[in-house]
């Protein structure tokens, strides 16, 4: 199949499937009375947005899919292997993006049984802080293993090469990377169409630097996340007609994790997602801080964009500065990657 055309595939069919689903699924979720609760330690005036569905992440997860299912069955029928092509090893490439894609999954419904208890349960906290990590680590570890057994125990570093074995240092370092990841997009997932645009941003650049690698596979998979992002933002942008919810932002913390394995850069992912790591670190900086000082604050609010929105910036803004932020990431990683490639 055609390069150009399998990655327009998937980015429309994406888009497609994902914003369609939403004349269908929201009014779906307002009848199940799926709406957000809104906690008090937020911003006072995000109390209006009580009640708007949640799950949302739902629809595009189906879209991604159901354009990803198409995209590699039409290829595969036509002959052609957008997997494997570009890979030295192309069983290892399956690997990386079906084990991904598992992991992202597995993830997103770590993320919906959240959503479920929250919503359904009515505990506003949802699953424990235990009961989650024990959870996202044992899907970690099980994707970490995959990658192993099909010979995965190394990665590119830009201006190094490709490294030896990492052997147990493999684990490790993936466990960081994919924990650490996973729930700084979640955090991102805090005002509207912020988290959906951050990860557009990002999809674009694993997109650019699949092309730098000929790698197809990530490529076709970067495609549909753009569209399926795309999709729905035309639904969640400000003011916001359903969340995400920890459904949608753990299945997309998994998966651009995934395309930066796919990629064999995982490293890649501090300037690509720039804007998760940001976020992260300033709940981790306001935590530390408030504990070592019995309770000062360093942010007005954390993560980062509240600190903003209490600043007096728009939601609107915020979405697009950070946006603007990501893609000079994107740019920034793409860069490394073509000028430390070897030569």
């Amino acid at each position: 199949m055609n390069t150009y055309a399998a990655l327009i595939l998937a980015a429309v069919i994406a888009f497609g499937v994902t914003a369609l689903l939403g004349f269908v699924l929201i009014p779906w979720l307002h009848k199940l009375k799926f709406g957000q609760t809104i906690l008090d330690i937020g911003p006072s005036w995000h109390k209006k947005k009580q009640g708007t569905p949640t799950m949302g992440g739902i629809m595009f997860i189906i879209g991604l899919i159901a354009a990803l299912a198409v995209v590699f069955l039409v290829d595969k029928f036509r002959g052609g292997d957008l997997i494997g092509s570009g890979s030295a090893v192309p069983a290892q490439q399956y690997t990386k993006i079906f084990a991904g894609l598992i992991m992202a999954l597995s993830l997103g419904l770590v993320g919906f049984a959240d959503d479920y208890i929250k919503v359904v349960k009515k505990r506003n906290l949802g699953l424990t802080i235990v009961q989650k990590t024990v959870v996202q680590m044992l899907i970690i570890f099980a994707y970490l293993f995959s990658l192993r057994l099909s010979g995965n125990g190394w990665m590119f570093i830009p201006f190094y090469g490709v490294t030896g074995d990492l052997g147990i240092f493999f684990f490790l370092l993936g466990i960081c990377i994919i924990y650490g990841t996973t729930n700084a997009v979640n955090f991102t997932d805090g005002i509207d169409g912020l988290c959906a645009s951050v990860t557009l941003t990002s999809a674009v650049s694993f997109l650019v630097i699949a092309f730098m690698r000929s790698n197809m596979g990530a490529g076709v998979v970067s495609a549909g996340l753009v569209g399926a992002c795309a999709g729905f933002i035309v639904w969640n942008w400000n003011p916001a007609k359903v969340f995400m919810g920890d459904t949608g932002s753990m299945f997309l913390g998994g998966l651009v994790v995934a395309l930066a394995y796919a990629l064999d850069c995982p490293l890649i992912l501090l300037p690509v997602g720039i804007i998760y790591f940001i976020e992260g670190l300033s709940d981790v900086i306001q935590i530390g801080y408030f504990k070592a000082t019995h309770g000062k604050r360093i942010f007005k609010m954390a993560p980062i964009h509240h600190h903003f929105e209490m600043s007096g910036w728009k939601e609107k803004k915020i979405v697009v500065v950070f946006s603007l932020v990501n893609i000079i990431g994107g740019a920034v990683g793409a860069l490394l990657v073509w000028f430390g490639r070897a030569q």
